[in-house]
């Protein structure tokens, strides 16, 4: 064999031992990330995996003249290079909340639980009649800031007679932040109670959407918060306890999800800093305190790029190619560190089906017909909630029930409108309850 091939066999087999080497550097590292929890913004994982990188190195090079001892730490010097892009921010670490929006103002309340949220109130307009009863929306999320969709809607609202608030949860928004180990269902059922209170108007009509929805029906199953509400309307709820989060079962008709093209503009995801962040918090290897990335900054990088499939599941298949923009880049805000740990307390929670049981508060339940979300998680309250007056099942739409297709707003405002003034519902009440069975069956 000639000895051109030999030589350059053995280049080959070393650069290949070299790389081999290095991937198993970047792959220590990842591991004692999630072992160390990031601590120092990740760099005791650095450290540690420097030091035993060069251990090797050195123990590699001991019998070998000084020039082929600095050979080993080549994989060294390339993992440490590529793992230090793990340690640095590439965004503010302070908190940067969303400019103003140009069409409402924000007003700041502090609530008697501590939290100081961002208020937007749309009053009544035009010359219809007045709801004169408060409606609160709760949005979902969970720790999502207001979508400018959701705030044409709730516009749509207030040219239909109601007086309507909403806040954005602490730690979304513009509302402040929380210490991450105060990110709970429980806490969120406080606000809920505290923000009605500071509202000072008697009892008002909560409508709560998705995560909103799971925050209103255990606000009906504490009797001291249910108290303050006069009607209740849960839109396509998420599951609302630890056994109801555990429920799989059939969802709605086929969404876009897989469909719809790739979301478009910059992802976090495409840093690794945030790529091995997000990626082990979403893989339960990183706690939501994490201190690789402090809660700031992991919602300053958060993209709703990043969402990616997310959004598309929330609609119907026929709309895969006309999905609106939900939020501008510039006012999308998502906290994922602690919409993760208050999902977390919700899985965590016992079942709250008995005290919801002695719920009084009339409610409507709305049910989106391509809904990615488990039946089962709207009809388990329908079926524990004895107040679920109607049930409204809004055809032709996905999860984002009010999302400026077509004459979707005014359908969904339609059938909140009815209710609240207890008018005859738009749609036929499906499913009762004794019609859960077959419901799920045709889902299936």
């Amino acid at each position: 064999m000639p000895t051109s091939v030999i030589r350059l066999a053995r280049v080959t087999g070393r650069l290949s031992l070299a790389l081999a080497a290095a991937v198993a550097l970047v792959v220590t590292f990842v591991a004692l990330i999630a072992l160390t929890d990031g601590a120092g913004s990740g760099l005791a994982a650095w450290s540690a995996t420097l030091a035993v990188g060069a251990a090797f190195a050195m123990w590699r090079g001991r019998r070998r003249g000084w020039r082929a001892r600095l050979v080993p730490f080549l994989p060294v010097v390339v993992a440490a290079a590529l793992t230090a892009t793990v340690c640095v921010p590439t965004v503010a670490t302070t908190r940067q909340p969303p400019p103003a929006l140009p069409f409402v103002a924000t007003q700041h309340w502090s609530l008697a639980t501590g939290s100081r949220v961002a208020v937007y109130h749309y009053p009544p307009v035009g010359r219809g009649p007045r709801h004169p009863v408060p409606l609160v929306y709760l949005n979902g999320g969970p720790v999502r800031g207001i979508s400018v969709l959701d705030h044409r809607f709730l516009q749509l609202l207030a040219r239909q007679g109601h007086d309507v608030y909403a806040y954005e949860p602490a730690g979304a928004g513009r509302s402040d932040l929380l210490p991450m180990g105060q990110y709970t269902i429980s806490r969120s059922v406080r606000d809920l109670a505290a923000f009605v209170d500071r509202l000072g108007k008697g009892k008002a009509d909560v409508l709560g959407f998705s995560s909103g929805g799971v925050v209103l029906t255990r606000a009906l199953a504490d009797p001291g918060v249910a108290a303050r509400l006069h009607r209740a309307i849960i839109a396509d709820p998420g599951p609302m306890d630890g056994p109801t989060a555990r429920i799989a079962g059939p969802k709605g008709r086929k969404s876009a999800r897989g469909l719809a093209p790739a979301m478009t503009g910059p992802r976090s995801t495409h840093v690794p800093r945030y790529a091995v962040a997000f990626g082990l918090m979403r893989l339960g290897l990183l706690s939501p305190d994490t201190g690789l990335i402090g809660q700031a900054e992991g919602d300053n990088a958060f993209t709703a790029a990043d969402l990616g499939s997310d959004t598309a599941s929330a609609y119907c298949a026929r709309d895969a190619h006309r999905i609106p923009t939900e939020d501008t880049a510039r006012t999308f805000s998502f906290s994922p560190a602690a919409s993760l740990r208050v999902q977390q307390t919700i899985k965590d929670s016992p079942s709250i089906a008995r005290r919801l049981g002695q719920s009084r508060v009339p409610a409507m339940l709305m049910i989106a017909e391509c809904s990615s979300q488990a039946r089962r998680w709207a009809t388990e309250i329908l079926a524990h909630d004895p107040a679920v007056r109607r049930t409204q099942v809004m055809p032709g739409v996905g999860h984002h029930m009010w999302n400026g297709l077509d004459d979707n707003n005014d359908r969904a405002a339609t059938a909140i409108t009815a209710f609240l003034r207890d008018k005859p519902a738009p749609l036929p009440n499906h499913p009762t309850r004794d019609e859960v069975p077959a419901f799920l069956r045709d889902h299936e």
